[in-house]
């Protein structure tokens, strides 16, 4: 590990500062920066091409072998800081964390910045709101080498560290957007992608019964919520997965997974 002065008190500004970024979107915003926490979601980060600026170290937590692996990863490029147990402990987000911490520039990509194939397949999440659910479909989206995560009118930070965490990495392996409802809409007309509102309505059919294999978006509302109005209606179907038990929906991931790897078993 480069040289470098410990800090090993929790006082230290640059400490406050990554538990601000930590807890605030307006700090990250501001600061255009988001923190990436353990080695496996620092590795897939960076073989996605994510440049690291700076990293957070603790020697005792990561272990001799981590640290070889880090060293050979970032032996040119970002600021390696050493940080004493107590303070990585301070600062860590997970539980059993293995001594890594980095802060990241978040890739920032519009929808006209896209590069879509023939028939892409795309995940759309409208006013996503838990960190946890966008990062378990971004790990949907991963696995399934969907081309695009487009989020509607979002209500949390697209690089969350918990989103992040929860993505295992996924969160820069996978392109995702930002936009409004009415600007997805439009581009969705203009590159003739056929969307696909999962919603419990009385015209909605079960999701067996479509096929796939086009350009299609999977458009997902929030688990409190579901789909606005306006955004179901103005999807070219409604589809459902039928339910056979008491409950009769499922948590926004594991329907999104469903619906994902269907597409995939259909363009095989």
């Amino acid at each position: 590990m480069p040289a470098a002065d410990l800090i090993t008190s929790p006082q230290n500004p640059r400490i406050k500062n990554l538990l601000r970024l930590q807890q605030k979107s307006a700090e990250r915003r501001e600061q255009d920066l988001t923190i990436i926490e353990g080695h496996r979601e620092l590795t897939i980060a960076h073989q996605a091409g994510v440049v690291v600026q700076t990293l957070f170290v603790c020697s005792e937590l990561a272990g001799a072998a981590h640290l070889r692996e880090l060293e050979a990863m970032f032996a040119t490029g970002p600021e390696w800081v050493a940080v004493s147990k107590a303070v990585f402990e301070k600062v860590a987000y997970r539980e059993g964390s293995d001594g890594v911490l980095a802060l990241v520039r978040p890739p920032r990509r519009r929808l006209q910045d896209l590069q879509l194939p023939a028939n892409p397949l795309l995940l759309v999440l409208e006013a996503v709101e838990k960190p946890g659910n966008l990062g378990a479909i971004l790990r949907t989206a991963d696995a399934a080498r969907a081309d695009a995560v487009i989020i509607c009118d979002p209500r949390t930070d697209l690089y969350n560290p918990n989103a992040i965490r929860a993505s295992i990495g996924c969160s820069f392996t996978v392109p995702t957007v930002a936009t409004t409802r009415a600007e997805l809409l439009d581009w969705c007309q203009q590159h003739g992608i056929r969307t696909y509102a999962a919603a419990l309505t009385d015209h909605a059919r079960p999701y067996t019964e479509f096929d796939f294999r086009g350009p299609t978006a999977f458009v997902m509302g929030t688990e409190a919520d579901g789909l606005t109005p306006e955004l179901r209606e103005a999807c070219s179907a409604t589809i459902i997965i039928p339910m056979r038990g008491a409950i009769d929906s499922l948590n926004v991931s594991t329907a999104t997974a469903i619906l994902t790897f269907e597409a995939v078993r259909q363009r095989q």
